[in-house]
């Protein structure tokens, strides 16, 4: 019985100081990264938005590959790009069309779950990445989540004060130990 207290609570500080190091991780990663967490070269984003269900569901995470030849894209291809009245909004659509103006290369993009191609032609200068079919449901609502301040509480400065609390009843519970062997009679 006692064998298995001692590992239960190896395994639940274990636990603790684990997820505690994957959210200060994350954290970090995410502000270095302004705010897109980089796994493998990948750059992993959150959906915000419906327009790719149902291949890509809303609050979803998927992972991008950051592009250096944005002119070589075919139809059918889905980018991430930066919208066209404000760049520091990111979408990511389905090529349904190749245009050349000029020496210039523009896409002809369209959500799947849109009735309508997008409003403006995208430049390949504002195309950021390339989606490789990579998603995870769910995900993408607790990394938004994280990225928060409500979530930066909760996930570094609760799990931070559970350790003290941890590491105050382990020395607690070591020092009654010591206490009981010295009130114990040697014979």
């Amino acid at each position: 019985m006692k064998s298995l207290k001692k590992w239960a609570s190896r395994i639940s500080s274990v636990i603790i100081y684990g997820l505690l190091i994957c959210m200060i991780i994350a954290v970090i990663s995410a502000k270095i990264n302004g705010g897109t967490p980089k796994v493998f070269g990948y750059e992993i984003m959150t959906v915000l938005s419906g327009s790719m269900e149902p291949g890509i569901k809303t609050g979803s995470i998927i992972a991008v590959k950051p592009v250096s030849a944005p002119t070589n894209f075919k139809k059918g291809d889905v980018i991430t790009f930066k919208a066209a009245d404000n760049p520091n909004t990111l979408i990511t659509h389905r090529i349904i069309d190749v245009q050349k103006v000029d020496t210039t290369v523009q896409y002809i993009t369209k959500g799947d779950n849109n009735d309508s191609k997008d409003p403006s032609p995208v430049t390949a200068g504002n195309v950021v990445a390339e989606y490789k079919g990579f998603t995870i449901p769910i995900i993408g609502k607790i990394m938004a989540f994280i990225q928060s301040k409500t979530g930066a509480i909760y996930l570094l400065i609760v799990p931070g004060v559970l350790m003290v609390l941890w590491s105050v009843f382990s020395i607690w519970r070591a020092i009654s130990k010591i206490e009981t062997k010295k009130q114990t009679p040697a014979g």
